[in-house]
């Protein structure tokens, strides 16, 4: 049985700094997370992506901002819970919460904050018929390495900025890269559709529009992936990779389930505070929603360190809460 003062559920950036923000009140945290590594998506999904609108940070790797966040937090000793997921929350007591995972992990707190991003989240697959036999076999939904395409030839698809950006990023380390989408027009930010543009030109990146991938073929491994495009016969497309970025799909999961007012998959939340509509249960970061709502890690700090301030009062509503800037108290982790 593990104890604390508030459970964070989710582990990415938001759940990290709002570690720091606890521990400069003295409390404690413990962290659930059903990857197995603090992060989310940062860790998992893109870790050497720059990130551009972080205070005092001109561009930072997502990779380098956990890193930096863990480092953060080191005074405080968190508690961590990981590649379990948040399946069981009861209320036990008054002020008392009992978290159960999916490995049978019990976890106590009068406190609880969700700061699961996206909630379970999953990639949204290409209606190709047998994909899931080349998963982990030449089809990757995730790019967690770039240096893995290291001289291999890879198909991205999509249109957005993930698929954009990957190419962009692919193209100085891939022996060929090639982006299919299925218009000619492109979701992304007007800069990335222009260096794709410009590396198209000068044929670093093979593009492919008015296109899709319907089919793939290997003996074990992805060999071909099998491409309709307008005003062509269907042809195969050698390739080591095919690498489709159609963005995830967002799935609350078991908190859906916890009895929270959830509007259009995400938590209503009180931004005097971000709390739910149950006391002593907060929601932070892309997981909740209010009226103005911007989907920022930025953001996210923001909420926290509103959230744990709440969290104090409703935790100790006798005690005095004075409020310190850090240039002044310092940074006192826990012994």
């Amino acid at each position: 049985m593990i104890r604390t003062d508030i459970l964070i559920i989710g582990a990415g950036p938001v759940g990290l700094f709002t570690v720091f923000e606890a521990g400069l009140l003295k409390m404690k945290c413990h962290l659930v997370d059903s990857l197995g590594q603090p992060g989310g998506q940062l860790t998992e999904i893109y870790p050497k992506k720059p990130i551009y609108d972080i205070p005092g940070y001109p561009s930072v790797l997502a990779g380098d901002l956990v890193s930096n966040l863990m480092k953060q937090i080191e005074p405080f000793k968190p508690g961590f819970t990981l590649g379990e997921r948040a399946e069981k929350l009861e209320k036990v007591e008054d002020k008392l919460f009992k978290l159960t995972t999916s490995k049978g992990t019990t976890i106590y707190a009068p406190v609880v904050a969700i700061a699961g991003g996206l909630g379970c989240f999953e990639p949204r697959k290409p209606p190709i018929e047998n994909i899931e036999q080349y998963e982990d076999k030449g089809v990757d939904y995730i790019i967690k390495d770039p240096a893995k395409y290291k001289g291999k030839k890879v198909l991205v698809a999509g249109g957005g900025d993930s698929a954009l950006d990957w190419s962009i990023i692919l193209a100085d380390i891939a022996d060929k890269v090639s982006l299919v989408h299925r218009r000619t027009s492109f979701r992304g930010a007007l800069d990335s559709v222009e260096k794709v543009m410009e590396l198209a030109h000068a044929g670093k990146i093979n593009l492919i529009t008015n296109a899709q991938a319907i089919g793939l073929n290997g003996n074990g491994v992805l060999k071909e992936i099998m491409i309709e495009e307008d005003g062509k016969d269907n042809y195969a497309y050698p390739a080591d990779y095919f690498i489709p970025l159609f963005g995830l799909a967002p799935k609350l999961g078991p908190i859906g389930e916890w009895g929270l007012n959830i509007n259009d998959n995400a938590i209503v939340v009180n931004t005097v505070d971000y709390s739910t509509s149950v006391p002593g249960i907060y929601a932070i970061g892309d997981i909740n929603t209010y009226p103005g709502k911007l989907k920022l890690i930025l953001c996210g700090f923001h909420e926290g360190t509103l959230m744990v301030q709440s969290a104090f009062k409703y935790i100790y509503p006798e005690q005095k809460l004075s409020f310190k800037y850090t240039t002044v108290a310092g940074v006192n982790g826990f012994e």
